[in-house]
Order: C-alpha cells, then structure tokens, then sequence
C-alpha cells in the first residue's frame, strides 16, 4: 500500500466511491448535498496539502513518502499544528466532494483514505523519520499531534 502516491489513493477511493453511487442510484444523505461546505472543505484541503508541499520544496527535503530519506525534519507552518497536512488535506478533500455529491456511498472515500494514511503510510513514514532524526523527531511528535 505504501507504494502507491497517497493522492493515487485518494483519486481511487473518490472513483470507487462514485461507481458505488452510481450503481446504487445516487442515494442521498437526507438534507445534502450541502456544496458550499463541500467547496470549503476542498479549499482547506488543498490549501493545506499545497502550502506543505511548498514548505519542503523551500526546505529542500523530499516530497513521495517512500523516499529512503528526508534531507530535512520540517516542523514549521502547518507542521506547526500537524504532523501531516497532506493527508490532512487529501482528506479533508475527500470529505468536501462527499459533502458536495451528497450520495451517503460518497463519505466512505474520506474513511478509506483516513484509514489509509493513518495505519499505512504514516506509520511507515514516522519509522523512516524515527531512524533518521531520533530524538529531535520525538520531540517533535511529543509537541504536535498526528492530524489535529
């Protein structure tokens, strides 16, 4: 699973999803679909995921997240207030086109990438960063938690 780009995931569990509404008749959350908050939530999504990337590329550091390592240990801007702002906001991203689609099949895609992220590629990840940077990576995980 690690192989695969977590936004690769993201697009896969968003089409999956669709098909899934799709074949079931597009069955609406009672209330939904609510797309002002759908295009909030893929606003801070993306803002998110896209100022974290440009913090690394500042940095100099890698982006894919099976780099053998990281030239650098980011801790500022939103790594300031969570370990990952990428998945973050992938799935935050996930969330607001479930939000906007309406269709209940739609708020599984947010789920899976939640699930993805949280018990595939951040564990590895923190491993890699463990090895890498030692205690100024404990510190750190010690300050800011994993999502919020």
């Amino acid at each position: 699973m690690v192989k695969l780009p977590p936004p690769i995931w993201a697009l896969v569990y968003v089409l999956i999803a669709t098909a899934a509404s799709y074949f079931l008749g597009w069955p609406l959350v009672p209330d939904l679909p609510l797309v002002w908050l759908g295009v909030l939530l893929i606003l801070a999504g993306g803002a998110s995921a896209i100022s974290a990337i440009t913090l690394f590329r500042r940095a100099g550091t890698e982006i894919t997240p099976t780099s053998p390592t990281n030239s650098k240990l980011v801790t500022s801007g939103p790594y300031a207030i969570t370990r990952n702002p990428m998945y973050l906001g992938l799935t935050l991203a996930a969330l607001g086109i479930a939000f906007w689609v309406g269709a209940w099949p739609m708020f599984l895609a947010p789920v899976a990438m939640f699930a993805t992220a949280n018990w595939a590629h951040i564990p590895f990840e923190e491993e890699k960063m463990r090895r890498q940077f030692g205690e100024a990576y404990d510190a750190y995980t010690r300050k800011v938690r994993r999502w919020l």
